[in-house]
């Protein structure tokens, strides 16, 4: 493929719910586009957390050649990376490729990190104010609605959605009015959105393939791992997932059965909310091509090259 047929496009964007093939395809489409993969998963930032955020490296080998992947391992566990930080290393990653001219390929299933790339989030970096926090965590929700309405419009329901939510949104309001907050700075980007979807029974069969395997091929032993460096129980669980039950199987709270099963749960109750993120972006007006995860890859590759030739880029605005 040769480079005027996607020359409208500033990037590709393949997502898609958790065991749905992303990455193959990805990887596959940076091959194809002399591109580089940069990763839109929020658990993947963080060293030695391998196993349990599928961290699958043998995938970005491909005939003969290995592509790179960008903003994996970056942050050491334990630490709490959020949006800005990833929207503003996104940018420093996304401008080298440019520089380069290597083509970028997001690749990730955190619903909240792609979007901030898509729609451009105006982000504000604000640190956390434990003493603030503690006092609104006391309150009950119809409060802090009305502290979150009388610092601002309520234009944004998301705010709202849950009190962790509500009581972040008082915290930047609070910040922002206290003193001079860091602004992000991302570009106006022309994207392509690529779904990967799988038929609900074949999603749930994939999971639990993958879960079966990760725990046989030393998920337990990465977990037990982190714990013996220093981490605490509690930092784990904050990560969810494998990690949260796992930790509770590893300090006696679950059996193996009783973790197996819980987590097994979690992972398809998981996977229903990326959907759930998905099909709210396509209502905001992202359009989100989806491609079946089943179709061999030659013909999935072909679709999305195709479209990148047919579809207008429609330019995303801070």
């Amino acid at each position: 493929m040769n480079k005027e047929t996607f020359e409208g496009f500033d990037l590709i964007l393949v997502t898609g719910p958790t065991a749905s093939g992303k990455t193959s395809l990805a990887v596959a489409l940076a091959h194809r586009l002399n591109g580089e993969i940069i990763s839109a998963d929020s658990r993947q930032v963080y060293r030695g957390m391998d196993i349990g955020t599928g961290k699958d490296y043998d995938d970005y080998n491909i005939d003969g050649s290995r592509i790179a992947c960008h903003m994996i391992d970056i942050v050491d566990p334990g630490y709490k990376y959020n949006v800005f930080e990833y929207q503003r290393d996104f940018f420093k990653v996304y401008r080298s490729l440019k520089e380069r001219n290597v083509f970028p390929v997001v690749c990730g299933g955190s619903g909240m990190y792609a979007d901030s790339i898509i729609k451009a989030y105006k982000m504000t970096e604000v640190p956390p104010d434990s003493g603030l926090r503690e006092k609104l965590e006391k309150k009950p929700m119809d409060e802090l609605i009305g502290i979150l309405s009388s610092m601002k419009d309520l234009h944004n329901v998301t705010d709202i959605d849950t009190k962790k939510r509500a009581i972040r949104a008082i915290e930047i309001e609070h910040f922002s009015r206290s003193r001079k907050a860091n602004k992000s700075l991302m570009p106006k980007l022309n994207s392509l959105v690529i779904g990967v979807s799988l038929d609900r029974e074949v999603r749930r069969q994939k999971i639990s393939a993958r879960l079966k395997a990760r725990l046989e091929s030393g998920l337990i032993e990465e977990v037990d791992r982190l714990l013996k460096t220093g981490m605490t129980p509690e930092a784990l669980i904050y990560y969810g997932l494998e990690y949260k039950y796992v930790t509770l199987y590893l300090t006696g709270s679950l059996s193996y059965e009783e973790m197996a099963r819980d987590l097994e749960i979690s992972i398809h109750q998981f996977a229903k909310r990326q959907m759930t993120w998905f099909r709210g972006m396509e209502k905001k007006g992202t359009k989100i091509h989806w491609i079946d995860g089943e179709l061999p890859m030659p013909e999935k590759l072909d679709r999305v090259l195709e479209l990148m030739k047919t579809e207008s880029p429609e330019t995303v605005s801070m």
